[in-house]
């Protein structure tokens, strides 16, 4: 029930309604100011109506993998990198080699985008990364295949490194797969929205995927002194624009086994050529 309070929370938030979700002694209810309770009933009032005979999402978007294949690759990779840069692996230092530090980027050396990905300042830095990277990755992975999802989540955090760069100063420098997890909280957003673009007529509730999309990324994006805010935007912005074009591919592409493998292939490519690059310049 939790889950339908948020919901219900989003509606009227939406409608400029201000509410907050309590628990009680056995379930959660929406709470707003007494003004608005007329309001507040009749807008979920309408809500009802308007979804009385939606799709279960279930349905509107039927699992196309299971998801967990990419989602262990990606920790696997993320652990892999993170011992090879603590040990300084073959005496070379990776920290220094694929940082995403925005003057060298600009001057030409297009890796860093990709290698900063998996880099990570300590333990609870990767942590934090492979929990909410894993779980993002895994509803994409399940709605478009794990080839496609992890190549769209790839994309949007270089997308964002990049445009990082050239927003910040030369001497500004950020790591970590944080820029790429919001990508596919963006893709994720993007994608739903233009479903319910589609099945929805009221304008409240169609773009209440991205509304939501944008809260979480504000919620877990923008803490802390030392979050990057400008590449956490920029991963959830090209990730959105990425979800957008994602729902012109038809399911009989995502379903097609050879066509996932190369894709996921191709990601583990792109890193690994990305890292070549990286520690052939140190």
């Amino acid at each position: 029930m939790h889950d339908h309070c948020i919901e219900r929370l989003i509606v009227l938030e939406m409608a400029g309604i201000p509410g907050a979700i309590v628990q009680t002694e056995s379930d959660f209810a929406v709470l707003v100011e007494s003004a608005d309770v007329d309001s507040a009933t009749k807008e979920l009032a309408r809500y009802e109506e308007e979804n009385r005979d939606r799709v279960p999402e279930s349905s509107v978007f039927p699992k196309v993998s299971n998801g967990w294949v990419g989602a262990i690759i990606f920790a696997a990779v993320l652990l892999l990198v993170y011992v090879l840069q603590q040990h300084q692996a073959f005496a070379l230092d990776w920290w220094a080699a694929g940082i995403a530090k925005a003057g060298l980027i600009r001057q030409g050396e297009w890796w860093r985008i990709i290698t900063a990905l998996s880099l990570h300042a300590g333990v609870l830095h990767l942590a934090g990364n492979l929990a909410l990277g894993g779980l993002f990755g895994l509803l994409a992975s399940q709605r478009f295949g794990y080839g496609l999802a992890w190549c769209g989540i790839l994309l949007a955090g270089a997308l964002g490194n990049a445009i990082n760069a050239v927003l910040q100063a030369a001497t500004h420098a950020s790591v970590g797969a944080s820029t790429a997890v919001f990508g596919a909280l963006g893709i994720l957003a993007a994608h739903t929205w233009r479903t319910e673009a589609s099945r929805r007529e009221r304008a409240v509730y169609r773009w209440a995927p991205m509304v939501s999309g944008v809260l979480l990324l504000s919620f877990l994006g923008m803490a802390g002194e030392r979050t990057d805010v400008v590449a956490h935007v920029a991963g959830f912005g090209s990730g959105a624009l990425l979800g957008a074009l994602f729902g012109s591919v038809h399911r009989e592409w995502l379903v097609r086994p050879r066509l996932q493998l190369a894709l996921g292939a191709t990601v583990l490519g792109v890193l690994t050529l990305a890292w070549i690059f990286a520690l052939a310049s140190v």
